[in-house]
């Protein structure tokens, strides 16, 4: 029997005019960005749907991606499409557990705007910064950076791309180090901080405080943590993985790879962009995969899937 992953994409996906068509085709979607907009007092269709500077700053980027993401979800479930598993990439973890009943999207949505002002405020600008590496190994990106301090693996994407994160020289030093060792290419990437690096550890601490105050629910279906790649059953770790994960790898390729390991043969990424999509393909072509970005997707997908 067909096993579907719902999965959610993380910081980057975000564009000018995602969701738009959902809020003009939902009442359900509408409900969802209306309500987001009075929980937090940010105009979110403005920050959404039009062009706009603050879109691209963490502190709002993630507000508006999980907010979009989940209106998008509950339009794919209201037409009868449902998971047997979740994930997400780094954000995109709030809305795998919303998704799978652990937090409600209100919850994840007010958390993660305060995440985000956490994390953006985690570094001084300048101090920290990412670059994917791509055409290595991640075997042998460690052997390499685990010599420089101050730098470690951030994202474990597919294999030939993985993100390295830590303070700017080292970044830059391991950006040369391992061009020296046979990486095809390493680039930098225009982020506001070296996110999921211990540069982080106290963002992930001040994280944990906020989530104490956040009323989690027994989980419906399971769902896959970035930090460990293993499915979560138990919605008591939550709180602390999440607190842990701002800090931590994301464990990416691990996760689904071990979501395929227990049978998961179907994955639809729910959200703007297609970038999971894309890993997918690099780490197993042998797996249906469908993108729920457009209101055009969901008739589509969900034609095929139900």
């Amino acid at each position: 029997m067909s096993k579907i992953a719902f999965m959610f994409p993380g910081q980057g996906a975000q564009k000018a005019g995602m969701g738009k068509d959902f809020y003009e085709q939902s009442e359900t979607a509408r409900q969802v960005v209306d309500k987001a907009a009075e929980l937090l007092g940010i105009d979110m269709k403005a920050l959404c749907f039009e062009e706009n500077d603050k879109l691209d700053q963490t502190e709002y980027t993630q507000a508006a991606l999980v907010t979009v993401c989940m209106a998008m979800e509950h339009v794919v479930r209201e037409r009868g499409l449902n998971p047997d598993v979740t994930a997400g990439l780094s954000l995109g973890e709030y809305c795998a557990i919303a998704s799978a009943g652990g937090m409600s999207t209100e919850d994840a949505i007010a958390t993660v705007r305060k995440r985000g002002i956490l994390m953006q405020n985690a570094v001084p600008g300048g101090k920290g910064s990412m670059a994917a590496v791509l055409g290595m190994t991640g075997d042998a990106i460690e052997k390499i950076i685990n010599e420089i301090d101050g730098v470690t693996i951030a994202n474990y994407n597919c294999p030939g791309q993985i993100v390295i994160t830590g303070w700017k020289e080292s970044v830059e030093k391991a950006s040369e180090a391992l061009k020296e060792a046979g990486a095809k290419r390493v680039m930098p990437l225009n982020v506001s901080g070296p996110f999921h690096s211990p540069m982080l550890t106290e963002a992930g601490e001040e994280l944990g405080k906020v989530l104490e105050n956040v009323e989690l629910s027994p989980l419906q279906i399971p769902y896959v943590t970035n930090v460990t790649a293993e499915y979560v059953s138990d919605i008591s770790q939550t709180k602390a993985l999440l607190a842990k994960q701002v800090a931590s790898s994301v464990r990416w390729q691990q996760s689904v790879e071990n979501m395929i390991a227990d049978g998961v043969d179907t994955f639809v990424e729910i959200g703007p962009g297609r970038t999971l999509a894309g890993f997918m393909r690099k780490i197993n072509r042998d797996v249906k995969v469908y993108n729920i970005g457009t209101w055009e997707d969901v008739d589509k997908v969900v034609s095929e899937l139900c």
